[in-house]
């Protein structure tokens, strides 16, 4: 009887389980996962997260249902590629016929400090990270981030509704630098200053101190800031140890071809630990941190596995909640020749990217609640389809999106 091992007890990984089963696979399927839970979701862990229990992606009665042999709390040290085994770090091996991995990313430290942090100094990837940072959110606490993207304002949201006293500190001239037009940018800053968030921009760190009392950031300028709390979320590193010690290609995460098919082709690879080929974009190679990408390579990996040989042709997805405001990104913006906004009421809009030829390369989207998910939706539609449009009817929000999309 066949068996696939899957490396990596996320939501990836379990989508792909299920995929197999859905698909007809009769086989052994074994999860391995270093972390103590079950597959769970990890978007909330920066908002509801912070204060409640994991989001399961499936009871533990399901995987029993569907004959999916799970463990967690065991990392995986090696893969023997020639003789086709796992081996994991309490002794046991697993011998596979197939194996997908989907081993996630972890956050970048900051230098001078390991991945788990220290006591006033934490980052957040998993459950118990944000059971210990919830701790030390409460009113007159004072948490200070390090990084203005989505993870590091989501936590300042988060924060904030908690009743801390909160200030973000982001090297770079404004937040959301990387993947988010300035305009958009600008207005998730300002909700977060009209609630008192600090928000100081453009500075570099010097030192950070973890002391008795209090962490000191020492900034080059020569302030200091304090805080009960320092959160690091200055982005993720590919977890690729395993795939490269077992001789496998790495470019900016395990290389993967359009199938998610590692150099090894009885290996694949899905979610945030792989870069792959993004067929609307001329075959740029990316790779994506992202929770919808993590659920569809999921699923397009366990048809492969089965030898379907589907390629994956999704179009970035991204998402962020803030207050009462969500931002949508549909897309890659950064080759845009031209951008036009279409406003949805007054405090929603959306941005529309062009390419020299007039083909939609991105859509991104803010506004209170789920007001602009329908048209971004849509345009990601208008995406994938790649035809022509105008740049005017596209700004009119008396335009039907769905009838450009049938046309």
């Amino acid at each position: 009887m066949s068996r696939i091992v899957i490396i990596g007890g996320g939501e990836c990984g379990a989508r792909a389980a299920f995929t197999l089963r859905e698909m007809g696979f009769d086989g052994d399927i074994t999860m391995i996962g270093a972390e103590p839970h079950l597959p769970y979701e990890r978007p909330p862990l920066s908002k509801s997260g912070l204060a409640g229990p994991p989001r399961y992606v499936a009871s533990p009665e399901r995987y029993e249902e569907e004959k999916i042999d799970i463990l967690v709390g065991v990392p995986v040290e090696a893969i023997d590629r020639q003789a086709k085994l796992v081996r994991l770090s309490d002794g046991r091996t697993f011998s596979y016929d197939q194996l997908l991995l989907a081993t996630g990313a972890r956050p970048r430290s900051f230098p001078g400090f390991s991945d788990r942090g220290s006591g006033r100094i934490r980052v957040l990837r998993n459950h118990g990270d944000a059971v210990a940072i919830r701790k030390a959110l409460a009113p007159g606490k004072r948490l200070a981030v390090i990084g203005g993207g989505f993870i590091g304002l989501e936590i300042a949201a988060t924060a904030r509704n908690l009743g801390a006293d909160v200030i973000l500190l982001e090297s770079s001239p404004r937040v959301l630098s990387r993947g988010v037009p300035a305009e958009i940018a600008e207005v998730i800053a300002a909700r977060h200053r009209h609630e008192g968030v600090k928000i100081i921009c453009g500075e570099q760190i010097a030192s950070v101190v973890d002391g008795n009392d209090e962490a000191r950031i020492l900034l080059a300028s020569g302030t200091t800031e304090t805080a009960d709390l320092v959160v690091v979320g200055i982005g993720a590193v590919p977890n690729v140890e395993l795939a490269e010690a077992a001789g496998l290609l790495i470019d900016n995460g395990i290389a993967v071809d359009g199938t998610l098919r590692t150099s090894d082709p009885e290996i694949f690879a899905a979610g945030d630990c792989c870069s792959f080929p993004l067929s609307h974009y001329g075959n740029r190679r990316v790779r994506l941190e992202a929770w919808r990408n993590a659920q569809d390579q999921g699923r397009v990996a366990a048809a492969n596995l089965l030898g379907k040989d589907e390629g994956f042709a999704g179009v970035p997805w991204f998402w962020s909640d803030q207050y009462e405001l969500t931002l949508q990104i549909a897309g890659l913006f950064d080759d845009a020749a031209t951008t036009v906004r279409r406003d949805l009421d007054e405090s929603a809009f959306i941005l529309f990217h062009l390419d020299g030829d007039d083909r939609l390369i991105a859509a991104s989207g803010i506004g209170r609640g789920n007001i602009v998910a329908r048209d971004i939706r849509l345009a990601e539609m208008l995406i994938a389809a790649r035809g022509r449009l105008d740049p005017a009817a596209l700004a009119s929000s008396k335009t039907n999106l769905k009838k450009l999309l049938a046309a």
